[in-house]
């Protein structure tokens, strides 16, 4: 969250996981489900296993770099919105 200057309540809407479950993995040290990982992840634009990956970096290209960033910023609606475009420009 620090890296990307990220507050809880901003994970919380780019999660779709209330603050108060938030709260309870950070502050209570309670133990996430995977339901509620994958949705973190998904807040993140990473996978599971990415999440759970070494340390080993993945370099960008500045073109995925851009793409990434701007990614970040949408919001969940905009995000699917983006996915159906995508999909669409394959199938053309």
């Amino acid at each position: 969250m620090d890296e990307r200057g990220w507050s809880k309540y901003r994970l919380s809407k780019e999660c779709g996981l209330s603050e108060s479950t938030l709260a309870n993995i950070f502050r209570r040290n309670v133990e996430p489900s995977i339901a509620t990982l994958e949705a973190i992840c998904s807040g993140f634009g990473i996978t599971l296993s990415q999440f759970f990956a070494d340390d080993t970096m993945v370099e960008l290209s500045p073109e995925l770099k851009e793409l990434f960033d701007n990614w970040v910023a949408l919001t969940p609606e905009q995000k699917q919105l983006t996915i159906q475009i995508m999909k669409a420009f394959q199938y053309k």
